[in-house]
């Protein structure tokens, strides 16, 4: 965690979930520098920053998009939470870090896939991305972020028509060693 971390009285991170969407109600997937592992964009909301600024950072610093290149189609009423597991978690910060919690934005591309800049900043969290079915997602994330992105991508499907339930991806797309 950075020297502008704060934690709540849990123990929980604030931080901001994106879901950025296409035409085609596809969410934007990327995969994180250097690892074999995929996620929503995320990251911390600064003290004294609002979540929707956090977000519009975020959005510039992990996949170079600007406000004209996004519509904002929805959030989260309240924070959701995760649980790191303690492994993963540096000695320093065990006893007091929990985890994060969350205020989800679903935002739609209006811009083009080439204004997509996974370099727009020094410090790339993703070095690559692909557009990817909306509920792929809750099965491929690591773990312990399973529940969250479903509870986010379900929440925020209210905004969006035709997207089928999970449970429907699920009869169409039966996950293997789940």
């Amino acid at each position: 965690m950075k020297g502008d971390t704060v934690l709540d009285r849990e123990g929980y991170r604030p931080n901001v979930g994106i879901i950025l969407i296409n035409e085609r109600n596809e969410v934007f997937w990327g995969k994180r520098v250097r690892e074999h592992s995929w996620q929503f964009p995320q990251g911390g909301i600064k003290p004294g920053e609002s979540p929707e600024t956090a977000m519009y950072r975020e959005l510039y610093e992990e996949v170079g998009l600007l406000p004209q290149h996004i519509k904002i189609v929805g959030r989260t009423r309240d924070w959701l939470r995760y649980d790191v597991p303690s492994h993963w978690v540096r000695r320093e910060w065990r006893g007091s870090y929990r985890g994060q919690k969350q205020i989800w934005y679903l935002l739609r591309l209006v811009g083009r896939d080439s204004d997509v800049n996974l370099r727009a900043c020094h410090h790339p969290e993703f070095d690559g991305w692909r557009w990817h079915q909306y509920w792929a997602p809750v099965d491929e994330v690591i773990d312990f972020k399973r529940g969250v992105y479903l509870d986010a991508l379900t929440e925020l499907s209210r905004f969006l028509r035709g997207i089928e339930s999970y449970e429907d991806f699920i009869r169409r797309n039966p996950i293997e060693n789940l």
